[in-house]
C-alpha cells in the first residue's frame, strides 16, 4: 500500500506563504486523486485541493486564487503552494491518495501543521 509523507508545514505571518509537500512511496502519476485536506481545531477535516492523474485540480471556494495544487515528476510529489496565508488557514494539513481498481486505496499521510499567526 502507498505511504505519504507530508513536509512545510511551519509557523508563519498572515500574507505570507508556504509550500507543502507530498512524498508517495508510489508513481503519484498511478494514482487517480491525490489531494490536500486540512483539519482546524474543532472542525471536520475540508478538501483544500485536489489533482486528478490527468492534471485536472478544483480547489475549496476559502482558497481559490491563493493556493496552488501541483506534481513534480522528478522529486515524485504533490506540492500545495499556499500564497497569502490568513490565521483561518491555520490547521493541521494532510495529504491524501485515492486510487481506483487494483490495487484500489484511500491513505492519508500523518499530517503537518500550519499556524498562521502574528
Amino acid at each position: 500500500q502507498v505511504q505519504l509523507v507530508e513536509s512545510g508545514g511551519g509557523l508563519v505571518q498572515p500574507g505570507g506563504s508556504l509550500r507543502l509537500s507530498c512524498a508517495s512511496s508510489e508513481s503519484i502519476f498511478n494514482i487517480n486523486i491525490m489531494g490536500w485536506y486540512r483539519a482546524a481545531p474543532g472542525k471536520q477535516r475540508e478538501m483544500v485541493g485536489l489533482i486528478s492523474n490527468l492534471g485536472s485540480t478544483n480547489y475549496a471556494h476559502s482558497v481559490e486564487g491563493r493556493f496552488t495544487i501541483s506534481r513534480d515528476r522528478t522529486k515524485n510529489t504533490v506540492d500545495l503552494q499556499m500564497n497569502d496565508l490568513r490565521p483561518e488557514d491555520t490547521a493541521v494539513y494532510y495529504c491524501n491518495a485515492l486510487r481506483y481498481g487494483s490495487p484500489s486505496y484511500n491513505v492519508w499521510g500523518q499530517g503537518t501543521q500550519v499556524t498562521v499567526s502574528s
